[in-house]
């Protein structure tokens, strides 16, 4: 368990998915540029490559960690994360109901 505290240390953001590659080398990760209201895009790497293609990502919004610490991955620098649930058969990017301003924050 943790206490109220610890959570709201987490910061949780609306982000807008700008561009997706893949990473040459990588059959699981996929490069997220993306918008987080900062001047500027961030790069998110996830491995959900198996799962999903650019054209379903590009131009939608999905919750974001923002303030994990940045990570290296195929010589390349996380500097966040994608929120998902566990699906039947692919991880559920979690997609906000309604358009936001980037850089929205989860409260």
């Amino acid at each position: 368990m943790i206490n109220i505290e610890d959570f709201a240390k987490v910061e949780m953001k609306a982000g807008t998915i700008l561009k997706v590659e893949e990473i040459e080398g990588s059959e699981k990760l996929l490069k997220l540029i993306v918008d987080l209201g900062e001047e500027t895009p961030r790069i998110v790497l996830s491995g959900i490559r198996q799962w999903y293609k650019a054209e379903e990502l590009e131009n939608k919004q999905f919750l974001f960690v923002a303030n994990l610490e940045p990570r290296k991955m195929m010589g390349q620098e996380s500097q966040g994360m994608i929120m998902a649930v566990d699906g039947e058969t692919r991880p559920i990017l979690l997609t906000l109901e309604s358009k936001v301003v980037a850089g929205s924050k989860v409260r």
